[in-house]
């Protein structure tokens, strides 16, 4: 058993979400396991997708990421947390990011995801270049996701 273990990875490769899933499953004492995949998909603001570009600030992205995951495990009691984040070029249908959390209790569990994938949006050095039937654009921060990540606000 092995507790409170983080990963953080930033790649270019894609990820095993059953291999992954095997990981951070293996602890009897979690009574829950969390995972989030999210993929490249074919529209975005109503314009269809093609492919999808991640570039990141290398050092920083790692830091900001395991910044996030010390903070999931200050608001929850967390065992494992895993942050694959992939960058480079990815096809419709590619998978981008998994989140991974275990705990004794879903709750906890549930929420860390959500508060990882949420932050993770918003605070990460990403950026996103999406090609599509008009040519290559930068996407904007979306509204949407900066609300979603002040819903975990303290103060």
């Amino acid at each position: 058993m092995s507790a409170n273990v983080s990963k953080v990875l930033v790649q270019t490769q894609d990820f095993s979400v059953p291999e992954e899933y095997a990981l951070i499953a293996d602890d009897n004492s979690d009574g829950a396991v969390v995972t989030f995949v999210g993929k490249v998909r074919d529209f975005n603001d109503g314009s269809a997708v093609t492919d999808l570009t991640l570039e990141h600030y290398p050092g920083m992205t790692e830091s900001v990421l395991n910044q996030i995951a010390t903070e999931a495990r200050e608001r929850w009691p967390l065992n494992k947390v895993t942050i694959i984040h992939r960058v480079g070029t990815m096809s419709l249908g590619e998978q981008i990011v998994f989140i991974g959390v275990t705990s004794a209790h879903r709750k906890a569990a549930f929420a860390a995801c959500e508060f990882l994938i949420d932050f993770l949006k918003t605070k990460a050095p990403f950026w996103k270049l999406e090609a599509g039937e008009t040519g290559k654009s930068w996407v904007e921060a979306k509204d949407a996701d900066e609300q979603a990540a002040k819903m975990w606000d303290r103060s």
